[in-house]
């Protein structure tokens, strides 16, 4: 076997994600991805196509699949997905101390919705809150939220985690739940 051939266990992952539901409301592409990480790597971004008053996206994302046929330390399999999203949050959202576990029981949320078997999940929460000062047009203040996290999935169909990627950009962006 040619070592530089990609491995067909690869191939049919990447294949999953075409099955997923696509949301209407979000736009996703095709990008290249980190090429460090692992030795084969594909990459998305996202984005809600509902936008804030300055024609900025409410919710990105990107979702990175990585695989090592000869399995990381750390993932306990062959997978490993990758993901971050940022959203626009409202000023008292942003204060809100409990808004770190909120967002973070939304992507949880939204990985169990769509049946997404994970494990060795880790990630962060991140808030962002920014005022303009100086030459800058004055504008509101804005707030952010930023998740980025990374699992193993249980099997190497990744339709369900495509899935709630999107599910978890849509409900970032104020919208209900599917």
């Amino acid at each position: 076997m040619n070592e530089n051939a990609v491995p067909e266990e690869f191939v049919r992952a990447l294949l999953s994600l075409r099955q997923a539901d696509h949301l209407p409301h979000i736009l996703l592409e095709e990008v290249p991805p980190p090429r460090r990480l692992a030795p084969f790597t594909a990459a998305l971004a996202m984005r809600t196509i509902d936008e804030d008053p300055a024609g900025q996206p409410l919710s990105t994302g990107r979702m990175i699949v990585l695989h090592d046929p000869v399995e990381q330390i750390g993932w306990n399999g062959t997978f490993r997905i990758v993901c971050q999203m940022r959203t626009q949050v409202d000023a008292d959202m942003a204060i809100d101390p409990m808004l770190a576990e909120g967002v973070w029981g939304w992507m949880v949320d939204c990985l169990d919705g769509a049946g997404a078997g994970f494990h060795d999940m880790t990630g962060t929460v991140t808030r962002e809150m920014s005022e303009t000062f100086g030459g800058l047009e004055l504008t509101d203040s804005c707030a952010h939220a930023e998740i980025r996290a990374s699992w193993s999935p249980a099997t190497p169909d990744l339709t369900p985690h495509l899935v709630a990627w999107y599910e978890l950009l849509h409900v970032a962006a104020g919208n209900e739940p599917h």
